[in-house]
């Protein structure tokens, strides 16, 4: 039966050209009871969708697949208004489209991220701020989608453990990429069509087919390799709302008996409802498992207007499904910020159902007056329709109320936290604190550093390049990454310093000492990548990355190599050799090289520095209890007798008292977050350091 349904529908379509712009009004396109020109059960749809999209963030913290109905419906309702402009002979102004279609979206856009701008500068540590600030420029031009794709490769991005509020534009940001696409798709096929006295729907077809393989065979490849960009990826995503095109080019030509049609309507249903609890949206999506919502909607959107009492449309169709429908936007937009606000008020890491029931209700009644005050009275609003210009205006002005705050913000962050600060060990001495027979300066600072702002980029780093005789030969991140501060005429030695982040961090402590002894200092490390010469580690970036570092130690010959010679598990005094850590150094001593292995800090499961800023350096739930997370004995001290080229410096008594690790040494803020450094308490670890490594490398 849909076989010969599909055939009818294409042979319809072929029979000869359709009218053209210039060409008389053309017969009414056929509609049936799926295809007609106001579609109630939509809005019951989109209440269906948005409902889904709310109560899985609040209560079950997971993904619906909600959201991919919402893309297939935009599609599909841009595609009916654009084939019914050209087969009625109406002119298409890409501009004043653009402009239309934006003034309805911009509104309640920019209620909600100002809104949310000023609850954050109350409500969320500083520490988030550069992060929340960038995102919400993001999400106001539309690429939040592009910004997420970025932040989730750049592993020295700011920790984020607590969700953006303005996360979930990554979805409303593809949909006004599409937007500002499909609509010259559409005009580009009718010049088209017309040109040549083509059939407007059969210039689609191939069109909108070709974009449908290309994206869904790219979205499968994708998102089998790289899953969390993939998600946020708009060409990946693009075959969905091809579909829901496609979807609207051929459905008033399919014909379908009213008792298929109800049938297909309540699978359509329940299959929508059912994706989000037997699939995993959120670690799938959006390869082929993604079919099954978007298949779902359009099968509700074939089912139509059944006139059955048993058909889902008359539950779609309904008055309180159709003003939620009518409400689904600002739903969207509200309840994610008021779910993370209500999260970080609160201190919890979910709703649970009581504070759950609040957050969907506050949103509901924020998204109706949203609707009622904002987005009716604005779409309404006839000075905006008299002129382009009017149009224009009121669009620039929109954007503006949120860009102007926004861009302040920013600018005053990125000053503060750039503002240089004079720290003096005598003030806030850190580490040395923790020193023997260390004694409090009278003139002992009362202010902690470095300031909430800084603290998240506050990276230990080498500024310069490697050039010359010191430039990798090959591997194009190893030579990306390699850094140099150069001896002062001849060196002593060369030494460098290799692996994952938690080597990077220590350079802060280990400049001092090679400016002093005269070395040349090079750095070349990847984070999230331990430096494993011999054995894989799991990860085929950091192989590859690996295997092109081995080849840049053997053109280098350094005197002595330094990196992480443990990694400490979160909350958990379970200590590990890092990954290939012994091969790693019989594989250097070979080679006639030194090597320094450090033991790893300390790590938390939650933010340190964020909890020390909300509840207090002394809060219980801001320190740990060293015995909880650091072990007696380090997980090397078996190598110690067997690896004659290998020095180990434990620096845990200078990161922690002698019974807890609190998030604040001697006025200084030991974590930037749940586990890394800060650069300038590593400063502090210089004495320290220097005194362990002349005590033990006697070169």
């Amino acid at each position: 039966m849909l076989t010969a349904t599909m055939k009818n529908a294409l042979t319809r379509l072929s029979r000869g050209p359709a009218r053209t712009a210039g060409a008389s009004s053309p017969a009414p396109t056929p509609e049936t009871g799926a295809a007609r020109s106001f579609r109630p059960e939509i809005q019951g749809l989109r209440a269906l969708a948005v409902l889904m999209v709310v109560t899985y963030h609040v209560w079950f913290g997971r993904v619906s697949g909600g959201v991919d109905a919402f893309l297939l419906i935009s599609a599909f309702l841009m595609t009916l208004q654009f084939t019914r402009r050209f087969e009625r002979g109406q002119r298409v102004s890409l501009p004043k489209h653009y402009l239309h279609v934006f003034q309805r979206l911009l509104p309640a856009a920019v209620l909600v991220i100002v809104l949310v701008l000023l609850a954050v500068r109350f409500l969320v540590p500083a520490t988030r701020w550069a992060d929340i600030i960038g995102q919400g420029l993001a999400s106001l031009f539309y690429v939040e989608n592009w910004a997420l794709q970025a932040q989730s490769v750049d592993y020295y991005a700011a920790d984020h453990s607590m969700a953006s509020p303005f996360q979930h534009f990554w979805s409303l940001s593809i949909q006004g990429q599409i937007f500002i696409l499909w609509p010259l798709i559409f005009v580009l096929c009718g010049l088209l069509a017309r040109k040549f006295g083509w059939n407007y729907r059969a210039v689609l077809i191939p069109v909108f087919s070709l974009v449908f393989i290309a994206s869904f065979v790219f979205s499968v490849q994708y998102t089998a390799s790289h899953q969390t960009l993939a998600y946020f990826d708009t060409f990946a995503r693009m075959w969905e709302f091809a579909l829901g095109t496609l979807l609207a080019i051929v459905l008033p030509f399919l014909n379908f008996p009213r008792t298929a049609r109800i049938v297909l309507g309540w699978a359509g249903v329940a299959a929508m409802l059912s994706c989000g609890f037997i699939l995993d949206v959120q670690g799938a999506f959006p390869g082929y498992v993604a079919l099954w919502p978007t298949l779902a909607v359009s099968a509700v959107l074939v089912a139509g207007a059944t006139e059955s009492r048993v058909g889902v449309d008359r539950i779609l169709s309904s008055k309180a499904l159709a003003r939620l429908g009518g409400n689904s936007y600002a739903l969207y937009l509200w309840h994610w910020p008021v779910l993370t606000l209500a999260l970080v008020v609160a201190d919890r890491e979910s709703a649970g159902f009581l504070l759950g029931l609040g957050i969907i209700v506050f949103s509901l009644a924020a998204a109706v007056l949203t609707t009622r005050f904002v987005e009716k009275p604005l779409r309404s609003w006839s000075w905006v329709e008299r002129r382009t210009s009017n149009a224009v205006v009121a669009t620039v002005t929109l954007v503006m109320c949120a860009a102007v705050p926004l861009t302040a913000w920013r600018v005053d962050y990125k000053a503060k936290a750039m503002a240089p600060v004079s720290v003096s060990t005598a003030t806030n001495p850190g580490a040395t604190s923790l020193e023997p027979g260390y004694v409090p300066d009278d003139q002992q600072a009362t202010a902690v550093v470095p300031q909430p702002e800084r603290v998240g980029s506050d990276w230990s780093t080498l500024e310069g390049g490697c050039e010359g005789a010191f430039a990798p030969s090959q591997g194009d991140e190893v030579i990306r990454n390699c850094a140099l501060q150069p001896a002062e005429g001849t060196a002593s030695k060369t030494v460098l310093v290799v692996g994952h982040s938690h080597a990077q961090q220590m350079l802060a402590a280990i400049k001092p000492l090679a400016a002093q002894q005269n070395w040349n200092l090079i750095a070349d490390v990847k984070g999230g990548c331990p430096y494993s010469a011999v054995e894989p580690t799991g990860n085929e970036e950091c192989d590859a990355f690996n295997a092109d570092l081995r080849q840049y130690i053997k053109q280098l010959k350094p005197d002595l190599v330094i990196t992480m010679a443990t990694q400490s598990t979160p909350d958990s005094p379970d200590e590990q050799l890092s990954t290939g850590f012994e091969s790693t150094a019989r594989d250097l001593g070979q080679q006639g090289i030194k090597v320094v292995g450090l033991r790893d800090n300390p790590r938390s499961s939650k933010n340190l520095a964020e909890c020390a800023l909300v509840k207090g350096v002394d809060n219980p739930g801001c320190v740990m209890q060293r015995d909880q997370v650091l072990p007696t004995v380090p997980a090397y001290a078996s190598l110690q007798p067997v690896l004659k080229n290998t020095t180990f410096i434990d620096l845990s008594d200078y990161i922690c008292l002698p019974t807890t690790c609190p998030p604040v040494v001697g006025k200084v803020r030991v974590f930037l977050d749940s586990n890394h450094l800060t650069e300038t308490f590593v400063d502090t670890l210089a004495a320290p350091f220097a005194s362990e490594f002349t005590r033990l490398i006697k070169w």
